[in-house]
């Protein structure tokens, strides 16, 4: 069993990813079967496994979110109580509850079972630079 854990700073909403770093924990221990968990430790961020081949993808995702969830200022988030961190903190808890904050991954022969165009990222749902804590796990 192994655990590190993994210091991804933002720089803002986006998808961050960090695929290679949990390639190289996962090639690091030497696990040829296992399950990789992956949990971040917050609540105003989340965890997604998407396409890293288009950034395009990113972008519409990030829009698809924008327009979904806006803003605590916009009139439509009127009836919003949480107010005191600023317009972006309860629409960030709200987008990361319509996500994961935990997933698990497959290894198998020493490698995770991501498809071709998977990548492992990190749904950061604040507008300020944050530093994240990810616990990556190996069982």
């Amino acid at each position: 069993m192994s655990v590190i854990r993994l210091g991804i700073e933002t720089h803002g909403q986006g998808l961050y990813e960090f695929t290679d770093q949990a390639h190289e924990f996962v090639r690091e221990t030497g696990c040829e079967d296992g399950l990789l968990t992956v949990f971040v430790r917050h609540t105003s961020c989340s965890l997604t496994i998407q396409e890293n081949a288009d950034p395009d993808v990113q972008r519409d995702l990030n829009e698809f979110f924008r327009r979904l969830v806006p803003p605590g200022n916009d009139p439509s988030m009127h009836w919003l109580r949480h107010t005191m961190e600023g317009p972006d903190d309860m629409p960030a808890h709200i987008k990361a509850v319509l996500n994961q904050t935990s997933i698990g991954i497959p290894v198998v022969e020493g490698r995770m079972g991501l498809g071709t165009w998977q990548g492992l990222y990190l749904f950061e749902h604040r507008d300020q630079p944050h530093r994240r804590e990810v616990l990556l796990h190996l069982g």
